[in-house]
């Protein structure tokens, strides 16, 4: 014998499914057509904005396509090993990021670090494929002064897909990457479960798949306790058969504080020289 609900029960939850409904839609709605706006979060400066660091710089613009202008800090040093182009986090602009670059030059490392579009002083519309294009002119920008021999590539967190479509685009000396995913889709799962966000996302980031093809030594250094890009989407680049591919644990790192850990810099010591 069937069990069969009261009538006034059943309305009412069908009007709870109804509102469900309606919350998911809404939700699912807004992971489409805000997720530019969920995913970076730059903050912007005045054109005259001055940057001030205790390291020698050349602000640069780069004009990487008609109606986009990007903004970069070249920190050079005497005698430099070489040159690292470093992609940064989805946090900040170059007021933030010099600082932390600077971590770097003082290592004997030339580095130049841009703003993404919308970032700081750079302009342009944003597009996965805008990363990308922007990202080679800087590269082909250090080639006119340095050869590839002497490239590092670095990817912090959002930065990590973009150094890694580089690596595999380009023959550097080396990429190294701090916190990164192993996709944004992969990522994105792991926050939103219950979205189709194949279905959702317009930025793929696939780093798995730039590493596969990636011609030059990979150092990857990710925190166990990571509660923005998960351990687990990092440690997945580790499987992916790659000869050359170092992964590096840094055991109860987070998102922002690995450079706090012994093994981050003996990481950085190791690669650098």
């Amino acid at each position: 014998m069937l069990f069969t609900l009261p009538k006034k029960l059943r309305k009412r939850l069908k009007k709870v499914l109804v509102v469900l409904t309606a919350l998911y839609i809404m939700i699912a709605s807004a992971l489409y057509f805000l997720q530019e706006k969920l995913m970076f979060l730059p903050t912007t400066l005045e054109q005259n904005y001055q940057y001030q660091f205790d390291q020698p710089f050349e602000e640069l613009f780069f004009k990487t396509e008609e109606d986009a202008i990007i903004n970069a800090l070249h920190f050079k040093t005497e005698n430099p090993k070489g040159v690292i182009l470093y992609f940064h986090g989805n946090a900040g602009d170059l007021s933030r990021w010099g600082i932390i670059t600077e971590y770097f030059v003082e290592r004997s490392y030339d580095v130049l670090v841009m703003d993404y579009r919308t970032y700081g002083k750079s302009s342009g519309k944003l597009s996965e494929e805008a990363f990308y294009n922007d990202a080679q002119y800087c590269y082909d920008y250090l080639l006119k002064d340095y050869s590839e021999n002497e490239i590092t590539l670095y990817g912090r967190s959002l930065g990590t897909g973009i150094a890694s479509y580089l690596a595999s685009e380009n023959t550097p000396k080396q990429l190294i990457l701090e916190t990164p995913y192993y996709s944004i889709e992969d990522v994105a799962k792991h926050r939103f479960p219950i979205f189709p966000v194949k279905q959702l996302l317009k930025y793929r980031f696939p780093s798995y798949q730039y590493l596969k093809k990636a011609n030059c030594p990979i150092t990857i250094i990710h925190g166990t306790e990571d509660n923005v890009v998960p351990y687990s989407s990092a440690k997945k680049l580790s499987e992916l058969n790659i000869d050359n591919l170092d992964f590096i644990t840094v055991e109860n790192g987070d998102h922002n504080n690995l450079i706090e850990f012994k093994d981050y810099h003996s990481a950085i010591d190791k690669v650098l020289n």
